[in-house]
């Protein structure tokens, strides 16, 4: 047998020789103590469809695994080292949340009255109004949560304009983060955690969440530990019985309000803005709480979450009355406008965070502000369709509907990325100030690369001839704290005319309303992506929702991505796993029987057979995994992957200068460096735009090896050549979205180390991603029309 990779079919090619063995790397080690059992843990993110997961895992998504310190992220983790002219991510992302709590803040003083609905409800739909019109006022509900209410919204304020992140708090010397809790605050915590028997190591946290009066706050409820991550409902509940001792029991008013925003929690986890009430309520009685309803009314009354209307699009169902009232706009309405008399308009139920909700409501009013004025007239019509005529193919019809058009949505794969770059090259030729944005690092440099260098298309001319280069691409959190892009005008808007963020798939709805109200009046906004690819790690759908909801022109890029690479991708991304011809060996498939197998042949192709005999060196070798937990997980083939590439006694938490790393300043977000030092200053990486020093304390929850990412963690990135791993314990985590942006990673080589069997074509052509629920289109649909 060859001992050199072979092209191959993408599921029935013999099995491939890696090279030969090599001593120390066969035998994997013991999965992770964090994975309950020993599984490969699926993202949370890719998991649409469960409200509570239950795996101790958070998978795939950035944030660390729960065998850590404190079982969280360091989300101000940017490093205390770096110079003062640079502002860290974590830093820069906590700035940017405090001046969103401000936003939340002027949001709900701006709400003066109940929801503008209702008039003809009765029974529990009528029940339920008045719960939520008493929430809103101050008052504790009577009635129950049931029902099926009128559906209702709120008008929307005008869109409020943020000033400088930078400015909304003083921060202290770059890099060194806002100060933590007090030392005798966390004593304090330290010592009741301690009571209760929960580990003396989240107090930290602990202390940071709930503030000055924590030991006093978690005294009078105990289950207020259960907001701190990674701490479960059974964990907290014997918590409390160590506190409370008697008085602790299953139907506390003061567990069911934890469970349900919990809940909630692992719900956003999972993708979700909010969830639908019968499902809240199924949930909190699989939980123990023996009143589910009294529950979220309860969480409800408190304010820690809210309760929203949605109708629902039933075929046959008549639209409710309008929101200007019974008789319609300016009383022209009656039977025709509203329906036959005691008629309702079917709607749902759902219950949400405020967090997530605000943030969606100020998205979808962002969007259609963009949708429903001008944009700015930079250049006469005839500039614009001479920019078009000389754009090929689709790009031409990018320029035409950015021309006359507050937003666009472009879609494609690889391939079409040219097309926003023949538009930003335009934009810059009609003198506009155009910006490209990518939601992480990888997709920034990506896209800078195209960005900088000569015109795509031969052919091209005119205005692509002279443009932007690779500094007009910056990451979409840089662009918004400022330490990227154009910076602020005087109005606190972002200073450019245009911005296109590529790797849209990837926006949340909290980065997304942040985008759409930092926009200024008769802006442009492009969001172009690929809509197969995996959705965002934080909730929402945004990009999916958009295209939807067809509200703006939508250009579809007919540039296919080439060769037996793009054949392969393209077939998966409408659920068709075929073979495909690689005569350069662009596709080669290596078969194991456990996972044991795939570690050993995974460190074999890295280290010997890809660079032997496709001439990609292992620094430029990406693995990809389903999981961080597992037998064949991230923790496990990073060990190995370390083992051969950069053996070392691991002296600083299990780093040593050359290991491949990826740093998570905040929770999904993804650094990929390398380890350069160690010293009293903390661990000192090599990253994308600098260096960065993470503090000791913060190494343990913020930095892991690199060698082998998630699918989630790789997205964005291209790189020459990856390895998948799929054993047979990952076959839960397999969907068609996870393997396209997989397999998508690969530029040149893609080598599969298969072990799931038949469970990889089924995958790809039975297990689509899983529902996300959201309220962003309809929150759009009465303020902007559908355009077909």
């Amino acid at each position: 047998m060859s001992t050199e990779p072979e092209p191959a079919s993408k599921d029935t090619t013999d099995a491939v020789d890696p090279g030969p063995e090599t001593p120390g790397t066969a035998q994997a080690p013991a999965p992770d103590a964090g994975d309950a059992d020993g599984t490969a843990a699926p993202d949370t993110g890719d998991d649409g469809g469960t409200a509570a997961p239950d795996t101790g895992d958070a998978g795939e998504t950035a944030a660390p695994d729960s065998a850590s310190a404190d079982g969280t992220a360091a989300p101000d983790s940017a490093g205390a080292g770096e110079t003062a002219a640079q502002v860290s991510e974590g830093e820069a992302e906590l700035a940017a949340q405090r001046v969103e709590r401000e936003r939340i803040e002027r949001r709900k003083a701006e709400k003066q009255g109940p929801i503008d609905a209702g008039g003809k409800l009765s029974g529990t739909a009528a029940d339920l109004l008045a719960a939520v019109r008493a929430v809103e006022s101050g008052e504790k509900p009577a009635a129950a949560v049931f029902g099926t209410p009128e559906p209702a919204r709120r008008p929307a304020p005008e869109p409020v304009r943020r000033p400088r992140p930078e400015a909304a708090e003083p921060t202290g010397a770059a890099g060194a983060g806002p100060a933590g809790p007090a030392p005798r605050t966390v004593e304090s915590v330290r010592r009741v955690l301690a009571e209760g028997g929960a580990p003396e190591a989240l107090a930290p946290r602990t202390a940071a969440l709930l503030g000055e009066g924590a030991e006093d706050a978690l005294r009078a409820d105990p289950w207020q530990l259960l907001r701190v991550a990674t701490v479960r409902p059974e964990q907290a509940d014997g918590f409390a019985r160590a506190l409370l001792g008697a008085e602790c029991g299953p139907d506390d008013e003061r567990r069911g309000r934890a469970v349900t925003v919990w809940l909630l929690e692992q719900a956003a986890l999972a993708g979700h803005t909010a969830l639908e009430l019968p499902r809240l309520t199924a949930t909190l009685a699989q939980r123990g709480v023996p009143d589910p309803d009294a529950a979220v009314q309860s969480t409800l009354a408190e304010g820690e979450a809210l309760a929203f209307q949605d109708a629902l699009d039933e075929p046959g169902a008549r639209p409710g009355p309008p929101a200007d009232g019974p008789d319609g706009p300016e009383g022209t309405g009656g039977e025709d406008a509203g329906g036959a008399e005691g008629e309702e308009r079917p709607v749902r139920v759902l219950i949400g965070l405020e967090r997530y909700a605000l943030a969606e409501e100020s998205l979808a009013d962002g969007l259609a502000r963009l949708v429903n004025s001008a944009p700015k007239q930079d250049g006469s019509a005839a500039d614009w369709e001479q920019a078009a005529a000389s754009a090929p193919g689709s790009a031409a019809d990018l320029i035409r509907a950015v021309a006359g058009h507050g937003l666009v949505l472009h879609t494609g794969g690889e391939a079409s990325l040219a097309e926003p770059v023949a538009l930003l090259r335009a934009a810059h030729a009609l003198g506009l100030r155009a910006w490209a944005a990518a939601p992480g690092p990888l997709g920034r440099d990506r896209f800078a690369a195209l960005l900088g260098g000569p015109p795509s298309d031969p052919d091209a001319s005119g205005p692509a001839a002279s443009g932007p280069d690779a500094s007009a691409a910056v990451t979409v959190t840089g662009l918004l704290t400022g330490t990227e892009g154009p910076g602020r005008d005087a109005d606190g808007a972002l200073d450019l005319d245009l911005l296109v963020v590529v790797d849209a798939p990837q926006l949340d709805v909290e980065a997304g309303a942040l985008l759409a109200e930092s926009l200024p009046d008769g802006a442009r906004l492009v969001l172009a992506g690929d809509p197969a690819v995996l959705w965002s790690v934080g909730p929402g759908r945004v990009f999916a929702d958009l295209l939807a909801a067809r509200v703006c022109p939508q250009i579809a890029s007919r540039r296919p991505d080439p060769g037996p690479l793009g054949e392969l991708v393209s077939g998966i991304g409408i659920g068709e796993l075929g073979q495909v011809e690689a005569p350069g060996k662009e596709i080669v498939i290596v078969p194991v029987r456990d996972a044991g197998e795939a570690v050993h042949r995974t460190v074999q192709l890295v280290a010997d057979s890809v660079p032997r005999a496709i001439g990609v060196p292992a620094e430029e070798t990406q693995v990809i995994t389903p999981g961080h937990g597992g037998a064949a997980g991230t923790r496990v083939l990073n060990a190995a992957l370390k083992e051969r590439l950069n053996p070392g006694p691991g002296r600083f938490g299990g780093f040593d200068p050359g290991d491949r790393v990826v740093h998570t300043p905040a929770p999904g977000r993804v650094l990929p460096g390398r380890v350069v030092k160690a010293d009293a200053e903390g661990l000192h990486l090599s990253c994308t735009g600098g260096t960065v020093i993470v503090p000791r304390d913060r190494v343990d929850g913020s930095v892991r090896h690199g060698w082998a990412l998630t699918a989630h963690q790789a997205l964005g990135g291209r790189w020459p050549a990856v390895v998948v791993v799929l054993p047979g314990d990952a076959v839960q985590a397999l969907s068609r979205p996870w393997i396209y942006t997989a397999f998508g990673r690969a530029a040149r080589h893609l080598s599969v180390v298969h072990g799931v069997d038949q469970a990889l074509p089924r995958a790809v052509a039975e297990i689509p991603a899983k529902p996300r629920t959201t309220r962003l289109p309809v929150l759009l649909a009465p303020q902007v029309p559908v355009t077909g």
